[in-house]
């Protein structure tokens, strides 16, 4: 990683455990959809040995951002891609990073990188740049964020946890 890189990591895992979202470092030995990162039980686990995009943390802590309460601790890798509301998550999970990328004044190509997204990461981040957004109508429906008529509007969030619902 280069010392930028280095930099936006350890503030990212610094915020993560500040809202709540427990991050680990160990060895993975199970396949990941992003290289050197897992989600297991409400956890992000990382393997640095196997990490390749530092900025994929943002991602992945996302979808235990976006799911429901009493969904967050029983989350597993595995058990995204089977959820009910999955693209909805998956829409809202793009959404919360970039948020989290400005809130913590980092850069957003960090997360959505050239080779994320199916080579679309450079594309989504300057469209949200441009106030082309999508995923935010779901943040604002379970109140992460307000709507866009109020303010702070997104990319200011209300909360970085989705509650109960």
């Amino acid at each position: 990683m280069t010392a930028a890189e280095t930099a936006f990591f350890e503030k990212c895992i610094d915020f993560l455990n500040t809202i709540g979202i427990p991050v680990r470092f160990t060895a993975i030995d199970k396949d990941c959809f992003l290289p050197g990162f897992r989600l297991e039980n409400g956890t992000v686990l990382i393997d640095k040995d196997k990490m390749l995009y530092p900025g994929d943390l943002l991602h992945e802590a996302a979808h235990l951002a976006v799911v429901p309460a009493p969904d967050r601790t029983t989350l597993l890798a595995e058990s995204i891609q089977h959820r009910q509301h999955r693209e909805a998550e998956e829409m809202m999970a793009i959404a919360w990073s970039y948020a989290a990328c400005v809130h913590l004044g980092i850069d957003p190509y960090f997360v959505f990188h050239d080779k994320g997204y199916d080579g679309g990461g450079k594309e989504i981040a300057d469209n949200f740049k441009e106030g082309r957004y999508f995923g935010v109508p779901m943040l604002q429906w379970t109140g992460m964020c307000a709507p866009a008529t109020e303010s702070p509007a997104y990319p200011a969030m209300l909360r970085w946890l989705r509650g109960d619902q």
